[in-house]
C-alpha cells in the first residue's frame, strides 16, 4: 500500500473530519466504559448474594458492548482511512505522515489546537514535538 503523505494544509484541511471522528470515539469509549462497570458491579452483586443475574439484563448489555466495539472501529479506521494514524484516543492525539527537508516526519495534532503547527521524528513521540518550518504549506 502506498503511503500518503500530507502537507500541512492538507493535514489541516482534515481536521474537521477528524475532530468530529475523535469526540464520537471518546463519547463511544465513554459509554463503553460505563456499561463495563455497570456490567460488573451486576455480577458482583450477583455473585455475594449467590444469585445469577437476569439473562435479559446480562444479554442487553453485552449487545451494547458489542455494539460500541464495532462503532469504535469503524471510528478509528475512518481516522485510517483519510491517511492519519490515531495515537490517543483519550487526548486525541492524530499524527499525519509527512516530508519535511525530505526526512519522513508524522505532523502531529492534539485535540483543542486549532491547527496543526508542530511535527516530530517518527520515534520522537509527543514530546520531541517541534514547530513546522515556517512557510512550509
Amino acid at each position: 500500500m502506498n503511503r500518503r503523505f500530507f502537507t500541512p494544509r492538507e493535514a489541516n484541511e482534515l481536521l474537521p473530519f477528524i475532530r468530529e471522528d475523535i469526540v464520537r470515539l471518546q463519547k463511544t469509549k465513554r459509554e463503553f466504559v460505563e456499561i463495563a462497570l455497570k456490567l460488573r458491579e451486576m455480577r458482583i452483586t450477583h455473585e455475594q448474594a449467590s444469585k445469577e443475574p437476569p439473562e435479559d439484563d446480562l444479554f442487553q448489555m453485552e449487545a451494547s458492548m458489542e455494539f460500541l466495539q464495532m462503532e469504535a472501529k469503524t471510528l478509528s479506521d475512518s481516522i485510517r482511512l483519510k491517511g492519519a494514524e490515531l495515537k490517543d484516543v483519550d487526548h486525541g492525539l492524530v499524527d499525519f505522515p509527512a516530508r519535511i527537508n525530505g526526512e519522513e516526519v508524522l505532523l502531529c495534532w492534539k485535540q483543542g489546537e486549532e491547527r496543526i503547527e508542530f511535527y516530530h521524528g517518527r520515534d520522537d513521540g509527543f514530546r520531541g514535538r517541534r514547530p513546522i518550518p515556517e512557510g512550509l504549506e
